[in-house]
């Protein structure tokens, strides 16, 4: 209920920054232009994200009868989740990445997919696979891809609306302009609020989803295990080149797939800090977890890492 309450909060406040800096902006005329414009791009996106999400990382669709016994575990497995969390089972994908992560996407559960990295399946044991598979059901049970999508439609229309300031200024009480500074000021500060605001909801919806997700598989400790495994190996050099081009979609996946992204609770993270996230599974579980300094604790042999940057 509180992370709830915080995304409505969240939510309220990017619309009332909307309204403000449209008014600055143009008045009633400049925000109903921006918002129409925001609104035209971000309803394809709406309707079409879950194709669009898969084909910016050229998922495959995998089913029960794939050759690799790995891959038909893995089917297998979100088909019996979704069916013990009473949803419909989403389309099931495989990305042909290294680095071990998976997301979820789509407008509803009825029009839902999910996607693990070959990484994943090969580098966690099958019961991490179901807790990290579990986590992204609950984000499909919870309508956490419409809240992001509504959510990004209102933080796109301050950009727009930001970029307008640029070209005609910002406005006093009676409509008289206010300057360059003025417009400066709101082109700068818009986006970055709404950037915030949208970090904050995505962090939120994070602790929520590892909470529905343990209750779906059953097992809070194998998606905790499963969390610190894949930081490890994002720690140790696995490059997503996908991500990397496609950095807005960072928040989408159960760990920061982007080179050098560091999993901490602040105003500038789009995941919350992987140790607070273990923490809360572990107590869900029942169980102590074994206090290990944050910077050196790995869930996994450190090997040496094969990196697939643009120059190797």
């Amino acid at each position: 209920m509180r992370n709830h309450l915080r995304t409505f909060t969240l939510l309220a406040v990017l619309t009332a920054l909307f309204v403000g800096a449209g008014y600055m902006i143009g008045g009633a005329t400049g925000m109903l232009i921006a918002l129409l414009f925001a609104g035209a791009m971000n309803l394809v996106s709406y309707w079409n994200a879950d194709k669009i999400v898969l084909a910016m990382y050229r998922a495959t669709p995998v089913d029960a009868g794939h050759p690799e016994p790995l891959i038909r575990n893995y089917v297998a497995d979100v088909q019996a989740l979704a069916q013990r969390a009473n949803m419909p089972v989403p389309k099931i994908y495989v990305i042909d990445q290294d680095q071990p992560n998976a997301f979820a996407t789509g407008r509803d559960p009825q029009h839902a997919a999910v996607a693990a990295t070959r990484g994943l399946l090969t580098m966690l044991d099958r019961r991490e696979i179901r807790g990290v598979m579990a986590h992204e059901l609950a984000h499909v049970k919870h309508r956490d891809t419409l809240t992001m999508t509504v959510t990004a439609t209102i933080a796109g229309a301050i950009g727009a609306l930001a970029n307008f300031a640029f070209f005609f200024g910002g406005r006093d009480e009676e409509g008289r302009p206010t300057g360059l500074i003025g417009a400066i000021v709101i082109a700068v500060l818009g986006p970055i609020a709404a950037g915030l605001v949208q970090m904050a909801i995505s962090r939120g919806r994070e602790y929520e989803a590892d909470r529905t997700g343990a209750e779906i598989s059953g097992d809070p400790a194998a998606l905790a295990s499963a969390l610190q495994k894949i930081e490890a190996y994002a720690k140790g050099g696995y490059f997503n080149p996908d991500a990397e081009r496609n950095p807005a979609t960072a928040h989408m996946f159960i760990i920061n797939p982007l080179a050098g992204g560091r999993q901490r609770d602040s105003l500038f993270s789009t995941h919350p800090a992987t140790h607070n996230r273990v923490e809360a599974l572990m107590s869900l579980a029942g169980q102590a977890r074994t206090a290990v300094p944050e910077r050196r604790a790995t869930a996994v042999p450190v090997t040496p890492a094969r990196r697939l940057g643009p120059w190797s």
